[in-house]
């Protein structure tokens, strides 16, 4: 059988079929966590995994129908707990703690639906950047920009180890989170699919905050409809998708702050897509949101993470904080001075500020707009530089922190053609949209793969 299933949803057809066995499967996604490209995707690899998927082969041999993730590799973010395990959010002064008792819900539900659990991967230290730098474990570099050039290049964060996992085939798809964009940053950088849920609809519980207001769990993977699949398992509810061509819907794109210092990368492969998307009958509206300027209002002071990462680290730093990353440091402590009444207020701006965005996208199905409006750039200077770290930080945050402070849903898909650097379109929509942004972005994904044939 073909050693290059494009996703987890074609592996588990093929095992399905008879055409090969999960072990099968999960003996290739151990060589792919072995080797080179993913050197610092995990930090601790989990063992037993194979015999998951020696008894998923078992059991279907008997007639037992195959599970949902079918035995097949699913990686888990250093933030989860995973009963036996410990859980240490990409840190070491979490090194002493014991391991989980038990599974997270959402590794819990993973592990039901048949999900070999092979590791917990590296991540930017507590979840606090989107470049995906680790000073303790290192970093892993983009293995899909290292297909393009030579120069190493960030993952992207914080879900680095994740994504670079799904990309490197160590695994099919990667439990994460997302916070301000760490499962679509990542995604986006490395040619992926990352779907940003309505945070309410997956449980947090037994997952080490950064924002317990903004985190949301969710999944990388493959494809759109590996997104689907995952969502499901992880939300415990089915996606109602309707179906409607590109040619049914209207699409909007904001020309406010959004499309600004796209590089020249971004820039082609956006542009084509919405040539491609328009060609196919999408209405595509170009749209003034205003709004999106009072944002950096709303995050002045650090916002919601920032205080809400001081009240759950500031014991931490007391007795350890020599031991933290000092960029992370840096911005958990613009959390301490951040008042109860100025908190109580960001709730109430926040509550305004949505409501004004929900009346202004009244009557569009989603919105469009680059992930991030840049490809992915080269590592070393952002090792080196403190400067240039936090400017490249806070532009990889731009877009996709937009949805997260809507307490919105949005999906990272590729939008480059091939022989180019990864770039990432996303689609998204206000709270509770999640079934038609996967539903548009089926769409959207088929266009783009139409056009590329």
């Amino acid at each position: 059988m073909s050693r290059d299933l494009i996703d987890l949803t074609a592996a588990r057809e093929a095992i399905a079929a008879g055409r090969c066995r999960s072990g099968e499967l999960h003996e290739r996604s151990r060589e792919a966590a072995g080797a080179a490209a993913a050197r610092h995707a995990f930090i601790r690899r989990f063992e037993g995994s194979g015999a998951l998927a020696a008894f998923v082969d078992a059991r279907l041999a008997e007639g037992v129908p195959l599970p949902p993730l079918a035995g097949l590799a699913v990686s888990v973010k250093d933030l989860f707990d995973v009963a036996g395990q410990r859980t240490t959010a990409g840190a070491i002064v979490l090194d002493d703690e014991p391991a989980a008792r038990d599974d997270c819900p959402a590794v819990a539900r993973l592990r039901a639906a048949g999900a070999a659990l092979v590791g917990h991967t590296n991540m930017t230290e507590f979840a606090f950047s989107g470049v995906g730098i680790n000073p303790h474990h290192g970093t892993p570099a983009n293995p899909a920009t290292a297909l393009i050039d030579a120069t190493p290049r960030i993952p992207g964060g914080s879900t680095s180890g994740g994504a670079v996992s799904v990309a490197c085939g160590a695994a099919w798809a990667a439990l994460g989170s997302d916070t301000g964009g760490s499962i679509r940053i990542p995604a986006a950088l490395q040619g992926l699919v990352g779907f940003k849920s309505t945070a309410r609809l997956v449980p947090t519980e037994g997952c080490i905050p950064l924002s317990s207001t903004l985190d949301t769990a969710c999944a990388i993977t493959r494809s759109v409809r590996d997104a689907v699949l995952l969502h499901e398992v992880l939300a415990a509810r089915r996606v109602v998708l309707a179906g409607r061509p590109l040619h049914a819907l209207r699409l909007a794109l904001p020309t406010t702050t959004l499309l600004d210092t796209m590089d020249s990368g971004v820039t082609a492969s956006f542009s084509r897509s919405l040539r491609v998307l328009r060609a196919a009958g999408a209405t595509i509206d170009e749209i003034a949101l205003p709004e999106l300027e009072g944002i950096s209002r709303l995050q002045v002071a650090g916002g919601f993470t920032a205080a809400e990462a001081w009240a759950w680290h500031r014991k931490h730093l007391a007795a350890r904080e020599a031991d933290y990353d000092p960029r992370v440091v840096a911005r958990i402590r613009r959390g301490e001075t951040i008042s109860a009444a100025d908190y109580i207020d960001l709730f109430t701006a926040r509550g305004a500020w949505i409501a004004a965005m929900t009346r202004r996208l009244r009557g569009y199905d989603a919105l469009l707009s680059p992930t991030v409006p840049v490809v992915a750039p080269a590592l070393a200077p952002l090792v080196e530089s403190d400067d240039a770290f936090h400017a490249m930080n806070a532009l990889l945050l731009r877009n996709p922190s937009v949805v997260n402070m809507l307490d919105g849903c949005a999906l990272s898909l590729p939008c480059h053609a091939r022989g180019e650097m990864p770039a990432g379109l996303m689609v998204w929509a206000g709270a509770l949209q999640d079934d038609a942004v996967l539903d548009a972005s089926l769409a959207i994904e088929a266009a783009l793969a139409a056009q590329s044939n």
